[in-house]
């Protein structure tokens, strides 16, 4: 009754709801396709002659399946995550962290090991 529309009957109340899901689910979808065509896909980049020689050692110990590229900067914040840049590639050792959360990988950089958001890999 404290609402502004509490007067309201209650078949315009939801219709009035309905109307305002439907108009917010539309913003939603063309934002969502704006995004999608404004954003560029990540693109592999071009490997320095060390990072080639650890790519080399990684495909060697975990085989060329398991090779991920960095899409952007990580900067690790948390116990066990890894700071990398974009570009780096690494070996996936596990696709989920230790409580089961898969949003974050275990990952083999060529020496270091450790946690990155799974969202910022891509195959190699």
């Amino acid at each position: 009754s404290q609402m502004p529309h509490g007067r309201m009957p209650l078949p315009s109340f939801w219709k009035m709801v309905e109307d305002t899901l439907e108009q917010s689910g539309a913003q939603l979808r063309t934002f969502c396709q704006t995004f999608e065509t404004v954003t560029p896909s990540p693109v592999t980049q071009p490997l320095n002659p060390a990072e080639e020689r650890k790519v080399l050692s990684l495909v060697s110990k975990h085989g060329p399946d398991k090779l991920y590229q960095v899409t952007s900067n990580i900067s690790g914040s948390k116990d066990l995550d890894l700071t990398l840049q974009r570009g780096q590639i690494v070996a996936l050792l596990q696709s989920a962290d230790t409580k089961g959360n898969k949003s974050r990988w275990l990952v083999d950089a060529g020496g270091p090991r450790g946690f990155v958001p799974a969202g910022k890999l891509q195959p190699y």
